[in-house]
C-alpha cells in the first residue's frame, strides 16, 4: 500500500481554501483540481509499504508525537512549484514555522531508524490545489501569476495529531484515508 504521512485540516478550514481557490477553477486552467476532502500537509512520503512494516511506522509517530507540543499552522498565500508560469502543481502556502520544522526533522530522524531515506530537499510546505499535465505549454498559464498575487486566503488552524495515510490511485484522483493518527502532546495546565 502507498503510504505518507500528513497533518490533516479541518472540515471548515478546508472548505475555506476551497472557496478562495474559486477563482483558480474558474479560469479555464488545464488543471485536474482536488477535492476539498484531500487538502492535507504531507510531511513525509513513504511509497509502496509492506503490511508488516505498519506496525513500527505508527510507533514512530507515536513517540513523535508524544514529543511534540500542540501548535497553529499558519496558511497563506497562493503559488505553484516549479514556477508560476509553467506550474505543475498549484498551492496555498504553510508558514514554516520553527514548531513544523521540528516536526519535520524529528520525524525524518525517526523513520530513518526504521529504513526510510532522510529527505535532503529543503522543506516548502504546502497543501496541493491541482495538479497540471506535463504537455502543457507556459501559455496555457497566462496571467496566474497575476491572479494569485490579487487573490487572498489566511488561515490559522491547530496540529494536533500526526496521520499516517493510505493513498490510492485511481482515474478520478488520488483518494486518501487515514491508517493511524497519532495525537500531539497537550500542554498540561498551569
Amino acid at each position: 500500500m502507498r503510504l505518507f504521512v500528513a497533518l490533516n485540516l479541518p472540515r471548515a478550514e478546508r472548505r475555506r481554501i476551497y472557496s478562495a481557490a474559486k477563482p483558480l477553477r474558474q479560469a479555464e486552467l488545464p488543471v485536474r483540481w482536488s477535492e476539498p476532502e484531500a487538502y492535507h500537509l504531507t510531511l513525509k512520503f513513504l511509497g509502496d509499504t509492506r503490511q508488516e512494516a505498519v506496525e513500527p511506522l505508527q510507533a514512530a509517530l507515536d513517540k513523535v508525537a508524544a514529543s511534540t507540543r500542540l501548535f497553529d499552522l499558519e496558511l497563506g498565500g497562493f503559488g505553484a512549484f516549479p514556477t508560476i508560469r509553467r506550474p505543475r502543481v498549484i498551492w496555498v502556502g504553510v508558514d514554516p514555522s520553527p514548531a513544523l520544522r521540528c516536526l519535520k526533522q524529528d520525524l525524518e530522524w525517526a523513520l530513518s531508524e526504521l529504513g526510510y531515506d532522510r529527505e535532503t530537499r529543503a522543506f516548502h510546505p504546502h497543501i496541493t490545489l491541482g495538479r497540471a499535465g506535463d504537455d502543457e505549454g507556459a501559455g496555457a498559464f497566462r496571467g496566474l501569476d497575476e491572479m494569485a498575487a490579487e487573490m487572498s486566503y489566511a488561515g490559522s488552524v491547530p496540529a494536533d495529531r500526526v496521520d499516517l495515510m493510505r493513498s490510492q490511485l485511481s482515474r478520478e484522483g488520488a483518494r486518501y484515508t487515514v491508517v493511524h493518527g497519532s495525537k500531539l502532546l497537550t500542554p498540561t495546565p498551569k
